[in-house]
């Protein structure tokens, strides 16, 4: 089978990375580059009261996406900061007020960010605790209830897994820690509309987002703190006391309006989007495994975003493949650290060996993949993988 010829356009697949801000998300925040340009803490005057009704607006919407309260919105920078502030706010604010817990419980596959925050509390007299993981990428339930009790401080599980896609049942990990009296933050950057999130219904007592994972634009994102009963944190940084003392800095204004929108479409759209997602994908994937037996699908089938895959070819490298194919965009199961590329720490969690992180791809759908997409990808991938099989 020949490769398909170059498109106009590349073929975006990797959705998991980052997606395009939705046309009605730059729409809505456009004004608010130009002319209602206020900065949102100037309450005196009319341009900053029309800023700051636009910033609560938006503090509103976001906390309809998870069934929070608006007092309970903290917008930050992007999900990376909002992790930052929770486990490492915890921990300090739980230190200067005399408490002894010290444990601060996390997972193999985590997000760079939980992971490092979690390793530098260490050097403050904190007891890090990595979790493994199921083959499946899920954590077992009887795994992290072996592992807090009444040393424990904070659990954080992320809720959907940035590489492979799978969805943590949360229902029934926020008890566990619960009972222990631990605190417990979910880092929801990859679930935030894409799969229905209840914080009062879990019980979690912090979540971060990203507005860039879900078509809104980057260098803004939120974190929920409970306010019943109140989750303290320490702020990471000093200054003029915004968002309730935990952020200080000026608000990004339009930033914060197109997240705001970003929620609101998503909250509105997102049954119907995960409907239509999932039957893309489910068509790759069905079109991929009948045309290149020995592919695995990497991470559980069931408990997954609608939109990912995760997928381990049988003989030719990620790498290669995607040279073979320069028109569609979809990412490696490696991450890169410094100049050298080593395989995926997720795919390793799960029992790959390096030879098969580095036969694996990880595919992305999102709002605006169409059919013609799952063709174009299903045909580029098979005749690069038959091509290099061949040579």
């Amino acid at each position: 089978m020949d490769i398909p010829a170059p498109r106009n356009r590349p073929v975006y697949l990797d959705n998991q990375a980052t997606t395009p801000c939705d046309p009605r998300v730059v729409a809505a925040m456009l004004p608010f580059f130009t002319e209602r340009f206020g900065n949102p803490h100037s309450a005196e005057h009319r341009m900053g009261r029309d800023a700051e009704e636009a910033v609560e607006q938006a503090r509103a919407q976001v906390a309809a996406l998870i069934g929070a309260g608006s007092r309970e919105i903290i917008f930050t920078s992007g999900a990376t900061e909002s992790n930052n502030i929770a486990i490492k706010g915890a921990a300090r604010f739980a230190r200067a007020h005399g408490a002894d817990r010290r444990r601060v419980v996390t997972v193999a596959t985590e997000h760079k960010c939980i992971l490092e925050s979690v390793a530098d509390l260490a050097a403050e007299g904190f007891e890090p605790v990595v979790l493994p993981v199921r083959p499946d990428g899920l954590l077992d339930p009887q795994t992290l209830a072996d592992a807090v009790d009444d040393r424990t401080l904070l659990v954080s599980v992320m809720a959907v897994n940035n590489e492979i896609g799978v969805i943590q049942d949360l229902a029934v990990l926020v008890p566990i820690a619960k009972q222990a009296g631990a605190l417990f933050h979910t880092d929801a950057a990859q679930a935030a509309g894409k799969i229905p999130l209840d914080v009062a219904a879990l019980g979690v007592d912090l979540l971060s987002i990203s507005g860039h994972k879900l078509y809104g634009p980057k260098g803004v994102g939120a974190l929920y703190v409970r306010r019943r009963p109140r989750v303290r944190l320490s702020p990471l940084f000093s200054g003029g006391g915004q968002e309730r003392g935990l952020r200080s800095g000026t608000l990004p204004t339009p930033l914060i309006v197109g997240l705001g929108e970003a929620c609101r479409i998503a909250a509105s759209e997102m049954a119907e989007e995960a409907a239509r997602l999932g039957s893309l994908r489910d068509s790759l994937h069905r079109r991929l495994a009948e045309a290149l037996p020995g592919l695995t699908l990497n991470g559980s089938a069931a408990a997954r975003i609608p939109g990912n895959l995760n997928l381990t070819f049988p003989r030719t490298e990620a790498a290669e493949l995607m040279a073979r194919t320069p028109d569609l965009c979809v990412s490696t199961g490696s991450a890169c650290s410094s100049a050298e590329v080593e395989p995926s720490y997720v795919l390793r969690a799960l029992g790959l060996s390096d030879q098969e992180a580095a036969r694996t791809l990880r595919i992305g759908l999102g709002r605006f993949t169409s059919a013609a997409d799952i063709d174009y990808a299903a045909a580029a991938l098979i005749a690069a993988h038959e091509g290099l099989a061949a040579a």
